[in-house]
């Protein structure tokens, strides 16, 4: 069950009053105490009241003289710099709900311009009976929404063309490697042809030194079985 909001104003009830003062001074004492002990700071506290021929302290009363005699060895400006009392405290909480009244206020319109934004989308046409209040603002409404549009495709633009940066370079190393291992196996290629030509040229001249007679061998089989053809029976 949640606590019911205190209405701040005055309690006209002389009992109920004596009773929420007793009640607020203990949890006063007990929030300095706690501020004092988990931050480590000095801080002291006095309240008067009609209910009581002294005034109640805290810590002590030596405790209240020196955090006071530490407040007045600063300079004037300094000890009024964060001083408040009543009436400025109050005027900065009007300030504060004020300015939160307007942003709520300019949430709500939003809202209300979106909405109906929509259904007129949704109609395909602005209806007549619109005032030229909210005619500029829902034209304010729409400016605001192409430019947050062209933002984000700026931003994607942007990332796009720095992924198809990253990925050239990629790319031209790719082929450049491609094109590395086709030249290599052109050039161990034609290495081979080179060779096949020399062997078979030193087999020719052989021949040709030993006046064609005699069972020479050919080099890396019969020639004509090279070329896919088969070897001429008549040619011993």
């Amino acid at each position: 069950m949640t606590r019911k909001k205190v209405k701040l104003a005055f309690i006209v009830n002389d009992s109920a009053r004596k009773a929420t003062f007793k009640k607020r001074k203990k949890g006063l004492m007990k929030k300095v105490s706690e501020l004092s002990t988990l931050c480590g700071i000095d801080a002291c506290a006095i309240v008067y009241s009609p209910y009581d021929p002294q005034p109640e302290v805290w810590p002590s009363p030596m405790g209240v003289q020196r955090v006071l005699a530490k407040f007045r060895r600063m300079p004037e400006l300094e000890q009024s710099k964060k001083m408040v009392n009543q009436e400025s405290f109050l005027r900065q909480r009007i300030l504060k709900a004020k300015d939160q009244l307007k942003k709520q206020r300019k949430d709500n319109r939003e809202k209300e311009m979106t909405q109906l934004m929509f259904q007129y989308l949704s109609a395909g046409k602005i209806m007549h009976n619109i005032s030229m209040v909210d005619l500029n603002d829902l034209a304010w409404l729409i400016d605001q929404n192409l430019k947050d549009i062209n933002r984000r495709i700026e931003v994607l633009t942007k990332n796009a063309q720095s992924q198809t940066q990253v990925a050239a370079p990629a790319v031209t190393d790719a082929v450049s490697k491609i094109e590395d291992k086709g030249q290599g196996s052109h050039s161990g290629q034609g290495f081979d042809i080179n060779m096949d030509l020399m062997q078979k040229q030193n087999w020719f001249m052989n021949l040709m030194n030993n006046g064609g007679g005699g069972n020479e061998t050919m080099p890396f089989g019969d020639v004509n079985q090279q070329n896919g053809f088969w070897p001429n029976p008549f040619f011993h």
